[in-house]
């Protein structure tokens, strides 16, 4: 199979690179930079795509994005994350509906800020939309997909929760603090933690493209949610670290700003993989401390 992947750079990019190769598909990466032998290049921002290029393929995996929570969300910050998802996936979604032959399947990213804060409610795809930024920015980047799949494209809008790795993302971020013995809930820690380990979000991806009965809206999530106040033990107990300290909602809103810090880290949705399970996937990882054994296991 021949499979283009934008985002591959990053840290589920480079992962799915590695296990598409490893099982003899032929990745070409979409990159902005000038393109090496075997890459594809576009330039989102500029509504330039090399189509030509994209003749022959039979699938695309779209995760190309701008950081979400690495810096605050002043308002040309959020135009970028807006700009980078919602104007990337509909240049790709039409460039490939305009093709003769195009793409059997396009996996595109999303995220299960789709929900919004929904306190302990359990969500399936089934779930109707949240409210906010994020919420919003999820529901215009799904419906940037639709010309592909207008076009017969097979769609997967995968809905990923906190993707867990040593090697990037937030649990990176978290790390030097807990091994430090200095990590802790954050607010009140009642807010549920949709995660996935990197195994499994790769495994997700590689599913999704297998099975022709996966479409529309697919949660990347382990079966297990937690709240962060449990999320926090468990690590704590990981690196065999205390982990009692607690962070104030207040000082959070301070230092990362008041939508950022609410949405993100204050905010939580217990998201269920419904979709992907009735379709048959097995999670590697599917309780948080197995997940952050394998993440932390030297390699």
């Amino acid at each position: 199979m021949r499979v283009v992947v934008s985002g591959s750079s990053g840290l589920v990019g480079r992962a799915l690179v590695e296990a598409l190769r490893a099982r003899g598909d032929i990745v070409v990466p979409l990159v902005r930079r000038a393109p090496r032998s075997g890459e594809l290049r576009w330039d989102p921002a500029a509504g330039t795509i090399d189509a030509a290029g994209l003749a022959g393929t039979d699938a695309v995996v779209h995760l190309a994005g701008a950081g979400l929570g690495d810096k605050r969300w002043t308002a040309p910050r959020r135009r970028e994350i807006v700009s980078s998802r919602v104007d990337s996936t509909a240049l790709l979604a039409r460039t490939l509906a305009a093709m003769p032959a195009p793409p059997v399947v396009l996996v595109n990213a999303s995220a299960v800020g789709f929900y919004g804060d929904r306190g302990d409610e359990e969500l399936t795809e089934q779930s109707a939309p949240g409210t906010g930024f994020l919420a919003d920015l999820c529901r215009q980047w799904e419906q940037a997909t639709a010309p592909a799949a207008d076009a017969a494209v097979r769609v997967v809008r995968l809905r990923s929760g906190v993707v867990l790795s040593a090697s990037g993302g937030a649990l990176a971020r978290q790390l030097p603090l807990f091994r430090l013995g200095l990590g802790g809930r954050l607010g009140n820690g009642r807010q549920w933690l949709s995660w996935i380990a990197l195994d499994d979000e790769v495994g997700v991806i590689l599913h999704a493209l297998d099975h022709p009965d996966l479409r529309g809206p697919v949660n990347a999530t382990a079966p297990s949610p937690v709240t962060n106040r449990d999320f926090t033990r468990a690590l704590g107990r990981a690196l065999r670290r205390p982990a009692v300290l607690a962070v104030p909602a207040a000082a959070l809103r301070v230092a990362l700003g008041p939508e950022l810090a609410s949405e993100m880290v204050l905010a939580g949705q217990r998201v269920l993989p419904a979709a992907v399970t009735a379709s048959g996937y097995r999670f590697r990882h599917d309780t948080v401390d197995g997940a952050l054994a394998a993440a932390l296991r030297p390699d």
